[in-house]
């Protein structure tokens, strides 16, 4: 296990979590070595037994959150009978996921276990809610996130909150913790990151490697489907008589998310939405895991001094993992080790809660 930064870290229990780190580091199946396996294996892997407290019909509360005008999220969330003296664990999922992803409900099972709350979140348009809001999602709208753990702050009463971002919304919980920097947010405690794309245009060239050609098929697939249900739904907001040109994530953003964004181009957006920058403004106790030999988002943004050199932020660097995969010979904290390293942080920063 690579741990990159100063390793005097401002908060005592990170350096905890590192020595939990070091003590049980990621160990890839035996049959599942390579990057891509990790990867596919990470959401493909058969575990509905793990899901059975998740699917308890009568339990989950759907809840909308209005973050602007017009624009309303949709969380599903898992209350424990003592709700408002128990933390909550907001998790937020990556490109063309949603709040029922297997790495969502996995983490979402574990914490609840646990003893906390848990808000599964959906980005604009995921998991079938285009018609909750006009617009489009993009990795930039860290704003939307603070507004739903602001409103569980207020509403709810609840004496915390953690937040943990996979994939794409690992840079937008980055990119939130950085934009408060030395701001006050009573309450939120921390923030986890797995396998972000801290520098968004790095990661749009890398998914363009020939290795990642069925990686970009489907997600361009999904953002197709996206658009021709948000015509239907806004007939006079979107124009997709180009649509079927698009054969990579750099020419939809460049179509649709950049002039439906209020960017200039791609790139404006890349640069705009990237949490790289923000990485060394954080104060809040943070966790970033990527493996070094993710096929999707590269290495090298997190050997960088903003990447590394904050001690606010832990950086585990693993040999292994593939993107959001982490799929282990079982070991010291399951099948399923970046899960299991989860609720480590969650229970460095909060203490055993469940009863």
């Amino acid at each position: 296990m690579s741990l990159r930064g100063p390793q005097n870290y401002s908060d005592p229990r990170l350096g905890d979590l590192a020595d939990v780190l070091t003590a049980r580091p990621f160990e890839p199946h035996p049959l599942l070595k390579g990057a891509h396996a990790q990867t596919v294996a990470g959401w493909a892997w058969p575990r509905p037994w793990r899901l059975k407290v998740l699917r308890t019909p009568t339990v989950d509360d759907e809840r909308l959150f209005e973050v602007e005008l017009g624009v309303r999220l949709l969380a599903r969330c898992r209350w424990q009978e003592d709700r408002s003296s128990r933390p909550a664990l907001v998790l937020v999922h990556g490109l063309g996921g949603s709040d029922a992803s297997p790495y969502v409900m996995g983490t979402a099972e574990k914490a609840y276990r646990a003893g906390m709350n848990v808000v599964r979140l959906n980005q604009r348009n995921c998991g079938g809610t285009e018609h909750l809001t006009p617009t489009l999602y993009h990795s930039g709208l860290s704003g939307d996130l603070r507004g739903v753990v602001a409103e569980l702050l207020d509403r709810d009463s609840l004496p915390g909150i953690l937040v943990c971002g996979f994939s794409m919304g690992g840079n937008l919980v980055l990119k939130m913790a950085g934009e408060l920097g030395n701001e006050e947010c009573p309450g939120l405690i921390g923030v986890c990151a797995i396998s972000p794309p801290v520098d968004l245009s790095e990661t749009a060239r890398h998914i363009e490697r020939p290795s990642n050609r069925l990686y970009q098929w489907r997600f361009v697939k999904g953002l197709k489907r996206m658009m021709v249900r948000k015509k239907e739904l806004y007939p006079k907001l979107y124009d997709l008589r180009d649509l079927e040109r698009i054969h990579t994530i750099r020419q939809f953003d460049e179509l649709y998310t950049a002039p439906h964004g209020g960017f200039s181009d791609a790139e404006d957006y890349y640069a705009t939405s990237s949490s790289l920058p923000l990485l060394a403004k954080i104060r809040l106790p943070t966790l970033i895991l990527h493996a070094q030999d993710d096929p999707l988002v590269p290495l090298a943004p997190f050997l960088r001094p903003e990447a590394s050199d904050n001690p606010n932020v832990l950086l585990a660097i693993p040999p292994h993992g593939g993107h959001v995969g982490f799929v282990s010979g079982e070991g010291k904290v399951g099948r399923f080790w970046a899960e299991g390293i989860i609720a480590e942080f969650c229970n460095a920063l909060l203490g055993p809660l469940a009863s």
